[in-house]
C-alpha cells in the first residue's frame, strides 16, 4: 500500500478512536454535572438574575439539566422559578430546580431573528493564535492529527497560558517534546495587541531550547477578524535575523460555520518560502473539528496539500 495512503487511513482510525473516547468523556463529565442537582420541586437558589421587576428588556438563555435551552425576555422571577417571554410560544415559565445555568446574551447575538451562541475556539485559527485574549476560566484542549496535543487556560483575561507534546513514548521512545505557550493581549474594541511564544524542548534528549517569540495585531471582533503576527525564531541562546510573518484570518459564515486561512512566510538564506493554508471549521458549543490543505507555495503542480484534521473540546466559562 502506498505509505501516504497508509498514513492517512491510521490517522482517521485514531480521529475515530479519539473522538469515541471524547464523546465518552463529555457525557461522563455532563453526568457529574448533574451529581447532587436539587430535585425538581427543590429550589436552587444558587442562580439568580439581577434585574429589575418591571424589566422586560433583558433576554436570557436558560439551559435546563436535560441541555435544552430556552430564549427569551425576562417576565418575572422569584425564589422557585423564572419565567421568559419566548418567541411563538409566549410565556415559558421553568422552576429552578430543573435550572443548570441562567446567562443574560445580547442584542447583538442575534443574526435574522437567531441567536448565534458565542464562539467556542476564538481565539485561534488552526494552530497559530490570533491577538484576542481567553477569558478567565476558559480552556480548551486541542488535538491535532492525533499526535500533536494542545491544552490553554485563560489565567486572566489578559493572559493566558498553554502547553503541549507529541507523546513519541507511545513508541518506545525515551524523549518527549514539549512546548509552553504564554500570551499576553492588549484589548479594545476592534484592535487588539498580543506578544507570546512557543517555548519548546526535549526531555530525556540531553538537547537545548528551541521556539519563537512572536507579536501579533488582530482586527476584527471574535466571530471575523484577520490577523498579522511577526515572530523570530531562537535555538539555545541564538535569535533569526530575520523574522517569520503570520497572515491568519477567519469568519463566521453560519451558526456553527467558519471559514479559516493560516499562512506563512518564513526567511531563508537568499529570500524567503511560504506555506498557505485555506479551511473549514465546524463549531458546536462543545467541540470543535478543522478540516484544511496546507500547501507550501513552492509545490509542483501535481500536489493539491496536505490534509489537516484538528479537534478542539472548549471547556469552562467562554
Amino acid at each position: 500500500m502506498n505509505p501516504y495512503l497508509s498514513y492517512n487511513l491510521m490517522c482517521c482510525k485514531g480521529l475515530v478512536i479519539f473522538l469515541t473516547f471524547g464523546l465518552l468523556f463529555q457525557l461522563n463529565a455532563q453526568k457529574n454535572a448533574f451529581a447532587g442537582v436539587p430535585d425538581a420541586g427543590e429550589a436552587s437558589f444558587s442562580i439568580s438574575i439581577t434585574s429589575s421587576e418591571n424589566d422586560t428588556t433583558s433576554i436570557y438563555k436558560i439551559t435546563t439539566l436535560d441541555g435544552r435551552t430556552t430564549i427569551g425576555r425576562l417576565v418575572r422571577e422569584d425564589e422557585t422559578s423564572v419565567t421568559l417571554d419566548v418567541e411563538q410560544f409566549g410565556e415559558v415559565t421553568i422552576m429552578r430546580g430543573y435550572i443548570r445555568t441562567i446567562t443574560e446574551v445580547a442584542e447583538k447575538d442575534f443574526v435574522d431573528g437567531r441567536y448565534w451562541f458565542p464562539n467556542p475556539v476564538s481565539t485561534r485559527y488552526l494552530f497559530a493564535p490570533n491577538a484576542i485574549p481567553m477569558k478567565q476560566g476558559s480552556y480548551y484542549y486541542q488535538n491535532t492529527w492525533i499526535f500533536f496535543n494542545n491544552i490553554n487556560y485563560g489565567i486572566t483575561d489578559r493572559f493566558s497560558l498553554g502547553a503541549g507534546t507529541v507523546p513519541i513514548f507511545l513508541f518506545g521512545v525515551s524523549a518527549l517534546p514539549i512546548w509552553i505557550l504564554p500570551k499576553f493581549s492588549l484589548i479594545s474594541d476592534q484592535i487588539h495587541l498580543s506578544i507570546g511564544g512557543v517555548i519548546g524542548g526535549v526531555i530525556g534528549s540531553g538537547g537545548g531550547a528551541a521556539g519563537l517569540l512572536y507579536g501579533t495585531a488582530t482586527v476584527g471582533n471574535r466571530n471575523s477578524n484577520l490577523s498579522l503576527g511577526v515572530g523570530f525564531g531562537y535555538v539555545d541562546n541564538d535569535f533569526s535575523s530575520k523574522p517569520v510573518i503570520n497572515i491568519s484570518g477567519m469568519h463566521r459564515l453560519s451558526l456553527r460555520g467558519y471559514l479559516i486561512t493560516e499562512n506563512y512566510i518564513f526567511p531563508t538564506e537568499n529570500s524567503s518560502e511560504g506555506i498557505i493554508s485555506a479551511g473549514y471549521r465546524y463549531a458546536a458549543e462543545s467541540f470543535s473539528v478543522d478540516f484544511a490543505l496546507v500547501r507550501p507555495v513552492a509545490a509542483t503542480d501535481g500536489f493539491i496539500g496536505i490534509p489537516w484534521l484538528g479537534v478542539t473540546l472548549p471547556l469552562g466559562v467562554r
